[in-house]
């Protein structure tokens, strides 16, 4: 089983719960509509990584920076950075046929995780920040969420559980894009302006 780290001890998520269509921005430059109900996805233990790496066999990898959130007792306990690798091209032919997104969201390496640092102060005040090779690509906050973090949990658990270690990720901001094989990323996670979270990846 695959594993993230919270303040330096081993933690087996079960599943990552994502949220999809989370920031206006984002629906916009993707030219989706905007849904009328929360959009769920899952990512399988398989899934997740602490190591950024190209999916094999593809030519094109999308990368989307969300602010993740720990989950025991059904709160938030912790935060972290992910990014959420999603094969656009196979992602926009099963959308068009009206089929599940799986094969573009749930492959293995496909939700990758910084450490993760227990958090109990107010959530409204986290930012989140994507450098690839020095470039700023990504930034967001908790503000620019149309659905916020607690509302996506309540909602989850009117059709799943919640396991102590699972990960919610709360969707992401506008500046999603195409990476390659030797991109350096560079994730933060702020609060209240102030850093409180940074680690660097090398796409292998």
């Amino acid at each position: 089983m695959n594993k993230i780290f919270l303040d330096d001890i081993e933690i087996i998520p079960s599943k990552v719960v994502c949220i999809g269509r989370n920031y206006m921005d984002h629906i916009n430059e993707l030219n989706n509509e905007v849904p009328e109900d929360m959009v769920f996805f899952i990512k399988p233990n398989s899934a997740v990584s602490n190591r950024l790496v190209f999916p094999k066999n593809q030519n094109s990898c999308h990368y989307e920076a969300e602010i993740s959130f720990l989950i025991e007792d059904d709160k938030i306990s912790a935060v972290g950075f992910g990014l959420d690798l999603t094969l656009r091209e196979v992602q926009s032919k099963l959308k068009a046929k009206g089929l599940p997104w799986e094969r573009a969201k749930a492959f293995d390496g496909a939700a990758v995780f910084s450490k993760f640092i227990s958090f109990d102060k107010d959530i409204s005040k986290l930012e989140i920040e994507l450098y690839i090779n020095g470039e700023l690509k990504q930034k967001g906050d908790y503000s620019l969420m149309i659905n916020k973090p607690n509302e996506i949990i309540n909602e989850a658990k009117t059709f799943l559980s919640f396991e102590d270690g699972d990960i919610l990720m709360s969707g992401t901001p506008k500046g999603v894009g195409l990476f390659k094989v030797g991109d350096v990323f560079l994730g933060r996670i702020l609060f209240d302006n102030k850093i409180i979270l940074e680690e660097e990846f090398i796409v292998f």
